[in-house]
């Protein structure tokens, strides 16, 4: 796989549940309503030139003029004016994440041995799909205690084959976890892999991450990303058997101030 194929797929995921406005060199991806889901801009598929710092303040105030999330993503070895840029326009306000990219190679085997308990992919219309986004939304706030959560567009999505969703149960048959994946076409991005407290060190993370892509091989999907949230993270899907490709870089900008050029 190579970057520039992530950054067609990270161009073409989020239309179907967005708006879209160009600013600058930035496409800007407003989710409809209802979805649940906050997106970003990231750099217009095929941007050949540096990005400056007065484009970073124009989408940023872009954005806060249409009342959706400051937000800019993207991969910075395809564009790696844009780190500079941001900063110059931010100064020390600036608050970034560079994640590990990695995918799996499409002629590459699963490696490892699934953790104790059931991974089950979840139907659109399945009585735990809410459970399941409730646990992961648990997991990322290291609770133990969880609720169904509102499924926004998710069963739609589900049904149309844009998403897939797996829930991790552990022996006695509660869900402790889950992800997600979102194929188009021969590529899939996997997201928002989660393991409750209670359940983690037993291998979960890396089961779901199985599960996920078995179940996106039996759709026609060739290569599987994803972005991990540290170095630590990554060893997990290491020992699946993805490799580092590149460095996701994710700016939220909570302030209204921008200094100005």
């Amino acid at each position: 796989m190579t970057l520039q194929e992530i950054e067609a797929y990270y161009d073409t995921v989020p239309r179907v549940a967005a708006t879209v406005d160009e600013v600058g060199p930035f496409t800007i991806f407003r989710s409809h309503p209802g979805t649940g889901w906050d997106f970003y801009a990231r750099p217009r598929l095929g941007l050949i030139h540096d990005v400056t710092a007065d484009e970073v303040r124009l989408v940023l105030a872009r954005q806060e003029e249409l009342g959706v999330a400051r937000a800019i993503e993207w991969v910075h070895e395809v564009t790696p004016s844009l780190l500079p840029a941001a900063r110059e326009a931010l100064g020390a306000e600036v608050e970034l994440e560079e994640c590990p990219l990695l995918a799996l190679p499409a002629d590459r085997a699963l490696q490892g041995e699934d953790a104790p308990g059931t991974h089950r992919v979840l139907a659109a219309d399945d009585e735990d799909l809410g459970l399941a986004v409730g646990a992961i939304s648990a997991s990322f706030d290291s609770r133990d205690e969880y609720a169904a959560r509102d499924l926004g567009k998710r069963p739609g999505l589900i049904e149309s084959g844009h998403l897939i969703m797996v829930g991790s149960y552990d022996e006695s048959g509660r869900l402790v976890g889950g992800g997600s994946t979102a194929p188009r076409g021969e590529v899939t991005e996997l997201m928002g892999i989660g393991v409750l407290p209670m359940a983690r060190k037993q291998g979960r993370g890396g089961s779901i991450t199985r599960a996920l892509v078995r179940a996106a091989r039996s759709r026609g999907v060739v290569t599987a990303f994803l972005s991990a949230a540290s170095d630590d993270a990554a060893s997990v899907y290491r020992a699946v058997g993805f490799e580092r490709v590149g460095t996701a870089c994710i700016l939220a900008v909570p302030s209204p101030e921008v200094r100005g050029g």
